[in-house]
Formats: C-alpha cells, structure tokens, sequence
C-alpha cells in the first residue's frame, strides 16, 4: 500500500498543528528502487562507520525503515549495494541516511527505499562504534525508535503512531 505523504498531511491537519505529525527538511535524495515507502522506525547514531548498519540489517526486518543519523558526512558512504541488497533480502522497507551512500545505479534496481544526502564512492572505516535505537535528530525532526516513517516523492512525514 502506497501511502502518499501529502495526502497524509492533508488528512491530519490537527496532528500536524499538534506536533505528533512532523515534517522533514527537504535536503534528501532517492536513491533506491522504491520511491514511495513506510514502515516503523529503527535508528543509529555514527559517524563514517557503518559497521553498525550491516548489523542491524542482518537482523529481520519486518518491514522497518533503518533511519541513520551519519552527522550528515559527506566524506564516505555509509550503505553501498551490498548493504541494500542484504536489507531487501531480510525484509527492511527502507533506509534513510543523513549521509552519503554509493553503488547509486545498482541501489536504483532494487526493491527498497534509499533516501541519502549524496553519493560518494569511499567506503566507511569499520571500527563498531555508534549507537543504536535512540532517539536521532537531523533535518529538524526527531526520530524515536517504534514511530512511524513515510516517505515518497515529496518527502519524509514522521509519525507517533501509523496513519492512513
């Protein structure tokens, strides 16, 4: 099911005035093959080291979204194809990196949403530190583990609870 963002904003108007529906800055790009995606929210905290994001994509994903809060480096990629495909094969809905990702024409193939600040070939180092679900800040939106995220063509809409 395909939940448009600005249809949810149109039909939610009180939530919205309230701060239980929350809209992103409009600073990200598509990169997967899915544009229009949602799903319950999972976060980590790092910085140019993505071993945490392999980690968590190995784990089921039950139709989750993987919101990464990279600080916003633009100086390595923190999900690459390899990533992504092992995300689609464990049933996450989507990623969003504020960050950089790479492998931008084989993420455009697959079946996931990949939403990212930029591309950039280099990889991440690996050194395992970051954190993860925990409430993540970026693009004035707060992010909690167990909300709900849409995103599609016109942007990413954070939510308390699911709506339609």
């Amino acid at each position: 099911m395909i939940v448009h963002t600005a249809d949810l904003l149109d039909g939610n108007e009180e939530a919205l005035r309230e701060g239980r529906l929350r809209v992103v800055a409009p600073m990200f790009r598509s990169y997967g093959g899915k544009a229009a995606f949602h799903g319950s929210i999972s976060t980590l905290k790092l910085f140019e080291d993505n071993s945490l994001v392999r980690t968590s994509l190995s784990q089921p994903g039950l139709g989750r979204v993987l919101v990464i809060d990279g600080g916003g480096s633009l100086r390595c990629a923190l999900v690459g194809d390899q990533l992504a495909q092992l995300a689609v094969a464990n049933g996450w809905t989507g990623i969003v990196a504020y960050g950089c990702v790479r492998d931008a024409r084989a993420l455009s193939a697959m079946p996931i949403g990949v939403l990212a600040l930029a591309t950039h070939p280099l990889k991440s180092v690996k050194k395992n530190i970051g954190e993860s679900d925990i409430a993540v800040s970026f693009g004035g939106v707060a992010f909690r583990p167990g909300e709900y995220l849409y995103a599609d063509e016109d942007g990413i809409v954070v939510c308390e609870q699911p709506l339609h």
